[in-house]
């Protein structure tokens, strides 16, 4: 507990842990296991405290943002890098216009994204964690990563569990429009500032995209980057799509 309330500048380089290290398998299961208890829990309650959770979510995500970022103000190590931009943290504001907006094209919209891109990038996240190495287990910016994340995947999975999510690869265009708005600026406000948010400056070490600089170089691992992500949202459209289909067939409520 000595290096709970330390920032990564302050603490020993030797503290973090390693990538698929027994404390990172531990830390990952544990978010994701809790995930799916929560899920289960949700599934048996009622439609009014579904609502509450479902809006409560992105809310709660909100004061964990500004409990970190009013933190690094007080010890003055806030910065650019600790902005809200990556797509992990972009998910709060795609979770918060899905419940804000009255429109039901609308939430439909940022429905989807939140499943098929924000629940996968918060799963990669948690499998390729970047935060580790940095802190050791037992200190509060790792912990509300482990945290942070696990609710990005929690939000999606509860969106389809109540069905007010029905992904479609027709809807595909959702993801590739969200992306072409965002992408770009984000790409040139991190050559500016020399940030690395949605790993677009520069890969990270111990990621596939690492591997793939190491044969398409730099910037040319983004193409394989654009590959990547447009395989990956099409697996998880088939995934979801057997699925849904699985329950059709079984009887039970989709």
């Amino acid at each position: 507990m000595e290096y709970f309330w330390y920032q990564q500048d302050d603490i020993p380089s030797d503290m973090g842990y390693p990538l698929f290290g027994k404390e990172h398998i531990i830390s990952t299961c544990v978010t994701l296991a809790a995930a799916v208890l929560l899920t289960a829990l949700f599934r048996r309650a009622e439609d009014k405290t579904k609502r509450r959770v479902l809006k409560g979510i992105p809310v709660l995500m909100i004061l964990l943002e500004a409990w970190k970022d009013l933190f690094l103000v007080s010890i003055q190590k806030f910065g650019v890098g600790y902005l809200p931009l990556h797509i992990c943290s972009i998910g709060i504001f795609v979770f918060l216009l899905r419940e804000l907006l009255p429109s039901d094209a609308w939430k439909a919209f940022f429905g989807e994204i939140s499943v098929i891109l924000i629940m996968p990038s918060a799963l990669t996240a948690l499998i390729f964690p970047d935060w580790t190495v940095l802190y050791p287990v037992l200190n509060f910016f790792n912990l509300h990563s482990f945290l942070w994340h696990g609710l990005l995947v929690l939000y999606p999975m509860l969106l389809l569990m109540c069905g007010e999510v029905r992904p479609s690869l027709k809807h595909s265009w959702y993801e590739i429009l969200f992306l072409c708005v965002v992408v770009p600026p984000i790409y040139a406000f991190d050559k500016h500032f020399h940030c690395n948010y949605f790993f677009v400056n520069r890969p990270e070490p111990g990621t596939p995209l690492e591997w793939m600089a190491g044969f398409l170089g730099n910037p040319g691992y983004l193409i394989g980057y654009a590959l990547l992500a447009i395989a990956v949202m099409l697996l998880v459209y088939g995934v979801l799509y057997l699925v849904m289909r699985f329950r059709k067939d079984s009887g039970r409520p989709e």
